[in-house]
């Protein structure tokens, strides 16, 4: 008991928030603590098996084509064994486990080719008999490991399990400890798998308020990625009058948001982060529904580092924002309010080749050189790499006015016109992108906490849904490449297209 209040009151989910929640009686004050306790003290050991033994007794036989209906599963004690054995390792010897996995026990090379070398033979023969080859070669192309993923979805908790093993391979790929084609292959089945048991259609969307359960609160708060939640009484105000949260979650993952959107309402396209996540409000206040025409989506966060990579985030905003219109039938401004992670970094880079060409600036107009170097000395690059390293530019009034419009101008280029693959360099832009907005609206100092500053030298965007373009825009941008933006930003961007040999 003792514990469990201790729990309650860790940062700022209080006593009275539990209390809240439900939790009156002392059957429901145990449950939790019951729960761990069973979980982690009581927890019996693996009987005696070794990795490589586990593996073998858990991983069925693929079988014959001929008897693929009849292969007999793996007893669910052996595959719960696995879980238990799994979830104990060390991060090193579950890339060691992940790596026997998935390079033991994948498809018979030899089989696929023969059965390769079939189709290929059959090619001229009727329809029927190609068709029929073709699904035994499907069949001979599943990893064996596959069949073994496929019976852990089945058991309680099995797809949450499936969830942060695929985080795992996704850590082993992204350290570079190893270069595994078979971890490859794996991370990209696991994907696959996890896109369709996450489909729209079972996708639970729910609004979350002060009056949902403390653990989801909880859960939020520290899942918060972009504006992170500083105490009890902020996350309150989240979820309060004039804001709206929503989250995805699914049935096989039961209190677990999947992905997390923050949502002001207001009579304007809001251009500063701190006038939403700073504002004070009283619980008492009474929403003006009348008033409300705007939704600013000025949070989006997915808490899953397993599901990277499947579609949820934009699916959760167009169905937020059905969802509005639902309930503000006369709302008519949808825009986000984003931060441009990545911009401070992409500066300081061309800032270095500015450095090295020791003539004056590609980047800067004559007149805008001139007043920098009359601030920080001359040659201005290298003192403007670390003013901008150390946010020490911020200390300066007359710094920061006089950079506004060289480096909205800036700004601007890096978010319309540098480009991975064809498409918009920054992650959030790519992200909005895809989702139908429209690129419309730099604002300058929107975002002055250190974060900010650091990130994107303090500057924010808009990019705005329009519900009626949303579609258009989207299938655009991802065919060929289009990026919908408005005047602001296409006169930021000609402006310093003029002076730029970037």
């Amino acid at each position: 008991m003792l514990r469990f209040r201790a729990l309650c009151t860790t940062g700022f989910l209080t006593q009275q928030m539990c209390q809240r929640s439900g939790w009156h009686r002392k059957s429901d004050l145990l449950r939790p603590f019951l729960s761990s306790v069973t979980l982690s003290q009581f927890k019996q050991p693996v009987a005696g098996l070794g990795m490589d033994e586990l593996l073998s007794s858990v991983v069925p036989s693929l079988g014959t084509y001929e008897t693929r209906d009849k292969n007999p599963p793996p007893r669910e004690s052996q595959i719960l064994e696995f879980m238990r054995y799994y979830r104990d390792l060390a991060s090193q010897d579950k890339s060691v486990l992940l790596e026997k996995l998935a390079s033991g026990y994948g498809a018979d090379h030899e089989l696929v080719a023969d059965v390769g070398t079939r189709l290929l033979d059959s090619l001229q023969r009727d329809a029927a008999t190609v068709l029929q080859i073709e699904d035994r070669l499907r069949y001979y192309l599943t990893p064996r490991y596959k069949v073994l993923l496929n019976y852990l979805s089945r058991l309680e908790g099995g797809v949450k399990f499936l969830v942060d093993l695929r985080a795992d391979a996704l850590d082993i790929l992204e350290s570079k400890v190893t270069d595994s084609p078979h971890i490859r292959e794996m991370n990209s089945i696991l994907k696959y798998m996890l896109s369709e048991w996450f489909s729209v259609g079972l996708l639970n969307l729910e609004r979350v308020t002060w009056h949902s359960p403390c653990e989801l609160l909880q859960k939020i708060s520290e899942y918060e990625a972009v504006h992170p939640v500083r105490n009890w009484a902020d996350i309150k105000r989240r979820v309060g009058p004039n804001r709206r949260c929503f989250v995805f979650m699914h049935g096989a993952m039961p209190g677990e948001p999947l992905v997390v959107l923050h949502v002001a309402l207001t009579d304007h396209i809001s251009s500063n982060i701190q006038d939403i996540v700073r504002e004070i409000s009283s619980m008492d206040t009474d929403e003006e529904a009348e008033k409300i025409d705007t939704a600013i989506f000025y949070s989006i966060s997915s808490s899953q580092k397993g599901l990277q990579g499947v579609e949820l985030g934009n699916v959760l905003i167009k169905r937020v924002l059905r969802e509005l219109q639902g309930e503000f039938p006369h709302m008519k401004h949808f825009s986000s309010l984003s931060p441009i992670p990545g911009f401070t970094s992409w500066l300081l880079g061309a800032l270095s080749s500015q450095a090295k060409e020791m003539s004056g600036s590609d980047i800067f107009t004559d007149a805008e050189y001139q007043e920098i170097s009359e601030i920080v000395g001359s040659p201005p690059m290298e003192s403007l790499k670390r003013l901008f390293s150390n946010n020490e530019w911020v200390r300066s009034e007359r710094l920061v006015n006089i950079l506004e419009k060289p480096l909205m101008k800036l700004c601007a280029w890096y978010l319309y016109k540098e480009k991975h693959r064809g498409y918009a360099l920054n992650p959030v832009a790519n992200f909005h992108l895809q989702n139908g907005a429209v690129l419309w609206r730099l604002n300058w100092m929107a975002d002055k906490s250190p974060r900010g500053i650091s990130n994107s030298c303090g500057m924010m965007v808009n990019y705005r849904y329009f519900p009626e373009d949303t579609s258009n825009n989207s299938a655009q941008y991802l065919a060929t490449k289009h990026i919908e933006a408005s005047e602001q930003i296409l006169n930021f961007v000609s402006q310093f297209q003029k002076n730029s040999k970037l």
